[in-house]
């Protein structure tokens, strides 16, 4: 009896790790720029204020998710640092059409676009126009296959 109480408690446990390792991987996703400098070292708080791509400047870096952000001006790092989620891309910064077909890949920071507060970004201008002939449908399936694509 102790024996399967053993086995019992160590099944829970290994299962609460489990989720709390996912929960903590849920919460802070991968960059694909990490260790390196995000979205080719452009201003990501631009896309939503000046609603173009921007250059970001190494005055203005900050490290988050183990890379280097970038932005324009000392009002958009600050923007950023008060809440990075809503300025980062969706799937770390990953094509967001590669997302959806359970792949990863590099973006062109040119090829973006913001659908309901988020910041998505594509591989090129031409893979952003596949995308946007069912922009919810790719979300959908991007939503669902991220972050587990990583691995």
């Amino acid at each position: 009896m102790q024996a399967v109480m053993r086995n019992g408690v160590a099944g829970l446990l290994a299962l609460m790790v489990a989720f709390i390792g996912s929960v903590a991987f849920a919460a802070k996703p991968e960059v694909y720029q990490k260790k390196s400098v995000a979205v080719s070292g452009y201003d990501t708080v631009a896309y939503f204020t000046a609603g173009e791509p921007v250059k970001g400047s190494k005055e203005f870096a900050y490290s988050w998710n183990d890379a280097e952000w970038r932005f324009s001006s000392q009002e958009n790092l600050d923007k950023f640092k008060a809440d990075p989620a809503a300025y980062a891309p969706q799937y770390g910064g990953y094509c967001a059409y590669a997302a959806a077909k359970g792949k990863t890949a590099p973006t062109d920071p040119e090829a973006w676009h913001i659908h309901e507060g988020k910041l998505y970004l594509n591989y090129s201008k031409g893979i952003q126009k596949k995308w946007f002939k069912d922009k919810p449908g790719y979300i959908k399936s991007a939503d669902a296959n991220w972050p587990g694509i990583l691995s």
